[in-house]
């Protein structure tokens, strides 16, 4: 698993840089410290909102 993981590093760079993206975007829309925060949640977990609104164009 170790030497699986070593040859395919390129999908940690892509999930670190969607994160980062992700955090200014939902951060520098923030209203205020509460939101924040809450946008720094979404970027953590930015690809479950790219698969929902993906699956949601398709059922349309």
């Amino acid at each position: 698993m170790k030497k699986q993981i070593q040859e395919n590093p390129q999908s940690g760079a892509v999930y670190g840089f969607g994160f980062i993206g992700a955090a200014v975007f939902f951060i520098s829309n923030a209203t205020g410290f509460w939101m924040g925060v809450l946008g720094f949640l979404k970027a953590i977990v930015w690809p479950a909102f790219l698969i929902y609104e993906a699956f949601k164009y398709m059922a349309a």
